[in-house]
């Protein structure tokens, strides 16, 4: 393999992982969410 091959190679690696950060980031910002839903209605409740 030359250098052209390793570089797309981590290229690829990369921005495979910069988007499982993106998904994981969305992931816990839709639980945050939620959880802020459940507490203003419990709020709203009292």
């Amino acid at each position: 393999m030359d250098y052209t091959s390793y570089l797309m190679i981590g290229n690829v690696a990369v921005w495979l992982g910069v988007g499982g950060y993106i998904l994981f980031l969305s992931s816990r910002q839709r639980r945050y969410e939620l959880r802020l839903k459940q507490m203003e209605q419990l709020r709203d409740e009292c």
